[in-house]
């Protein structure tokens, strides 16, 4: 018998749209929340696992970038889409209070409040990609233009 997930905040989000999306769980190492563990806790490609990073900018106040696990967000490249001479990653300590989501359950739809989001263009090679379902060890596998849409992101390259 396959044992019950319990829906998250992300997946009410999505079912309210009727999006078509699946839950899966993973085992969460609590010294490793990188979204390379992720991927091969879920045997997938990390190029389809995508990690959801809050940033700052000096003009537009705070943003969302959305990037294959195993990059690094380029700075300069993500200040520019979002309209500022520089950004920075935020705090730890700020991203629960700001997006109600605490680090390796981050989620790029559901936060508190909605913030301009930026998704790297190679989440359009593949036909679904994996984002937090809003908690640590359950993940959201969904078509990426469905992602583009609920998150109203824009796509560009971050890194």
């Amino acid at each position: 018998m396959k044992e019950k997930i319990s829906k998250t905040n992300v997946a009410r989000l999505l079912d309210k749209a009727k999006v078509k999306y699946e839950l899966i769980p993973y085992d969460v190492d609590e010294n490793d929340l990188s979204a390379i563990h992720v991927a091969e806790s879920l045997g997938e490609d990390i190029e389809q696992v995508f990690k959801t990073l809050v940033l700052h900018g000096e003009k537009s106040g705070y943003f969302v970038c959305v990037i294959p696990g195993e990059h690094e967000i380029d700075l300069k490249l993500a200040a520019k889409v979002s309209g500022n001479k520089k950004c920075d990653l935020i705090p730890m300590k700020e991203l629960l209070p700001l997006t109600g989501y605490i680090r390796g359950g981050c989620s790029p739809i559901g936060m508190k409040k909605h913030f301009p989001t930026y998704i790297h263009d190679s989440c359009n090679d593949f036909p679904y990609i994996y984002v937090s379902a809003g908690i640590r060890g359950l993940q959201i596998r969904l078509a990426p233009q469905d992602l583009i849409k609920e998150s109203r992101a824009e796509i560009c390259t971050l890194f």
